[in-house]
C-alpha cells in the first residue's frame, strides 16, 4: 500500500506543455445541465445560508459520506481506452509557459471544498478544484457532490465552492454555484463511469473580517461585522420581506426616535472571478493509463480498523501511477485507480493532476475521486478510484467552458 507522502524529498513530475501531451481533440458527449441558483436574491441567500448565525452551517458541515466506500478491483487486461486522440487544455496562466523542475511539493491554491445541503437537510462538503474556462469561473468535482443520488431531487441545495478553506476561514472568498453540468448517463442512470461534474460559479463574495469595518444602524448603534460577508445596507420593508422569504439569515430592523422602522441586510462585496484569484488547472483526457498523478483533497474519517488518519481540516496529497479498475456496485466498469491511503469521507471530489508543475502549482486535471477501497482486505483504505477522462468528459467540460456567470454583489 502506498502511504500518503510527507512534504519534501520528492521530485515533482516535470513539464506541462513540454510533457508530450497532444493538442486538444474536439469531442462531444451527451450533456445534462441543471441550474443551481439564479442571479440576485436567490444566489445571495445561498451565501447567507453559510455565513448566517455566526457561520454555524459552514463550521458545522460534515464530510459527505454517500457512495464513499466501494468494492473495487485492479483490472490486469482490458480497462478504459481512449475514444479519440489524446487532448489537453492548458491551465490558467500556463497557456504559453515552459517546463521547469522543483523538489518541493507546493500545494495548489485551486483546491478547496464544495459545501451543500444534503438530502438529510444537513450541511456537508466534498473536495473540488478550479479549472480553466473562458471566464475563469469553473469548478470540477465528483458528480454525486453536485447531483442528489439519495432523494433524486436533481441537484444538491445551497451549493458553494470555497478554495483554500480552513476551519471557517475563506481566504479567497465564497463562490456560489450557478449551473451544473454532467453526463446524461450519470444524471439519468447514475453511471459510475460518468461520476463527474463541472459547475460554473458566480464571482466570489468577500469573507468575514475583510477590512470593511463595522456599520451603524439608524440609531447610531454599531453593527459588528462578525461573520458578515460584507457591510450592511438599508433596504425597503418590501425588499426585506423578499430577502427573508429567500432564506436570508441576517434581515432585521431598528426603530428610530420617531417610531419608523429601518430594515437592513447584508451588503455583498464582489471578490472577483475564481480563476483570477486562485488560478485554474488544465484538463487532460484520452491519456494512456499508467501515468503518475498527484491527488489533492481533504480526506477525513477513519480507516475501517478505526484508525483516524485525517481530520479533513487541511489539504493533503498523495502520489502514484494510475491503473485500470472496476467497481460494479456503482456501475463503474471502466474506471482508473491509484494507490492512496486517503480515507473516503471528504476525499470525494479530490483532483488528480497529471504533470503537476510545482513552481506554478498547476497541472492537468485527469481524474476526480468518486470512491475509495480496501483492496487487500486489511481494514485500511489503499486505493482511490476515478472515472476515466475521455472524449465524453471533454464534451461535458466544453459545454460549461464558455458560459459567463458575473457578479451577484
Amino acid at each position: 500500500m502506498k502511504r500518503t507522502l510527507a512534504f519534501g524529498g520528492l521530485v515533482a513530475t516535470s513539464g506541462l506543455l513540454a510533457a508530450g501531451l497532444a493538442a486538444p481533440a474536439h469531442a462531444a458527449g451527451d450533456v445534462a445541465s441543471d441550474p443551481l441558483s439564479a442571479t440576485g436574491i436567490a444566489s445571495q441567500a445561498v451565501a447567507s445560508y453559510w455565513y448566517g448565525n455566526h457561520a454555524a452551517n459552514l463550521i458545522g458541515a460534515t464530510p459527505y459520506n454517500v457512495e464513499t466506500m466501494v468494492t473495487s478491483k485492479h483490472v490486469s487486461t482490458g480497462g478504459p481506452a481512449p475514444d479519440s486522440k489524446p487532448g489537453i487544455v492548458p491551465a490558467i496562466g500556463d497557456e504559453k509557459k515552459t517546463a521547469s523542475k522543483s523538489k518541493n511539493i507546493n500545494l495548489p491554491k485551486t483546491t478547496g471544498k464544495v459545501f451543500f445541503e444534503g438530502a438529510d437537510g444537513k450541511p456537508h462538503w466534498c473536495s473540488a478544484t478550479s479549472v480553466q474556462s473562458a471566464y475563469h469561473n469553473l469548478v470540477a468535482t465528483a458528480g454525486h457532490c453536485v447531483y442528489d443520488t439519495e432523494s433524486n431531487a436533481s441537484t444538491l441545495k445551497n451549493w458553494v465552492f470555497i478554495p483554500g478553506y480552513y476551519q471557517g476561514k475563506t481566504p479567497w472568498g465564497i463562490y456560489v454555484g450557478k449551473q451544473a453540468f454532467t453526463h446524461y448517463d450519470y444524471d439519468v442512470y447514475e453511471d459510475g463511469d460518468r461520476d463527474y461534474a463541472f459547475v460554473t460559479v458566480y464571482n466570489g463574495l468577500k469573507t468575514p473580517h475583510d477590512g470593511i469595518g463595522d456599520s451603524k444602524d439608524a440609531n447610531g448603534k454599531v453593527i459588528p461585522d462578525w461573520y458578515a460577508v460584507g457591510d450592511y445596507k438599508e433596504v425597503s420593508e418590501q425588499d426585506a420581506a423578499a430577502y427573508a422569504k429567500a432564506g436570508y439569515y441576517n434581515v432585521y430592523y431598528t426603530t428610530d426616535k420617531d417610531g419608523k422602522k429601518h430594515w437592513y441586510t447584508w451588503k455583498f462585496v464582489d471578490a472577483g472571478r475564481l480563476g483570477d484569484n486562485v488560478g485554474g488547472q488544465g484538463l487532460a483526457y484520452n491519456q494512456k493509463v499508467g501515468k503518475p498523478v498527484f491527488v489533492f483533497g481533504y480526506p477525513s474519517g477513519s480507516h475501517p480498523d478505526g484508525n483516524h488518519a485525517y481530520s479533513g481540516n487541511t489539504l493533503k496529497w498523495s502520489y502514484g501511477k494510475t491503473f485500470a479498475a472496476q467497481a460494479p456496485a456503482i456501475k463503474g466498469e471502466e474506471l482508473v485507480g491509484v494507490k492512496s491511503s486517503f480515507t473516503g469521507e471528504g476525499a470525494i471530489g479530490s483532483s488528480w493532476l497529471l504533470n503537476y508543475k510545482n513552481t506554478r502549482r498547476l497541472g492537468y486535471l485527469n481524474g476526480v475521486t468518486i470512491g475509495v477501497s480496501d483492496t487487500d482486505k486489511n481494514n485500511r483504505i489503499d486505493t482511490s478510484v476515478s472515472p476515466y477522462f475521455d472524449g465524453e468528459l471533454y464534451g461535458v467540460y466544453k459545454a460549461a467552458y464558455s458560459l459567463w456567470s458575473g457578479s451577484i454583489a
